[in-house]
Order: structure tokens, then C-alpha cells, then sequence
């Protein structure tokens, strides 16, 4: 699992990048699950949230730069 102050000092390329490997982890983990099952179900929950706080640092950039 990622940190947040790991994830701000990211640059938003890197974000980017980042968050398209995750989401190909994720369709892996997923996939996985589906056919054969996984070692550690708890991986996909982990997974999302390094997603959903990767959005969130990008949306927070997002709107700091509309104000700029």
C-alpha cells in the first residue's frame, strides 16, 4: 500500500503511469480471482485504494492549477 505524502511528491507523469499499472494489477488480481482464487483476497481492496488515492491527489492538482 502506498503512502499519500509518497504519492504528493510524485510528479503527475509518473502519476499517470502509476496509476495505468494499477489498473492493469487490478484486471489481473480480478481475473485471478475469478478463475483459480487468490492467496490474499484482501491484495484487490489494497489495490483500489492506492487507485482511488492516486485520483484524488491528481484531482487536487487539477483544481489548484484551475485557480492558478
Amino acid at each position: 500500500m502506498m503512502k499519500i505524502n509518497k504519492i504528493r511528491e510524485m510528479s503527475s507523469p509518473d502519476l499517470e503511469k502509476e496509476l495505468g499499472e494499477l489498473k492493469t494489477e487490478l484486471f489481473k488480481l480480478k481475473f485471478s480471482l475469478a478463475t483459480n482464487g487468490l492467496d490474499n483476497p484482501m491484495k484487490i481492496k489494497e489495490v483500489k485504494k492506492d487507485i482511488a488515492k492516486i485520483n484524488t491527489v491528481l484531482t487536487e492538482r487539477k483544481i489548484v492549477e484551475a485557480k492558478a
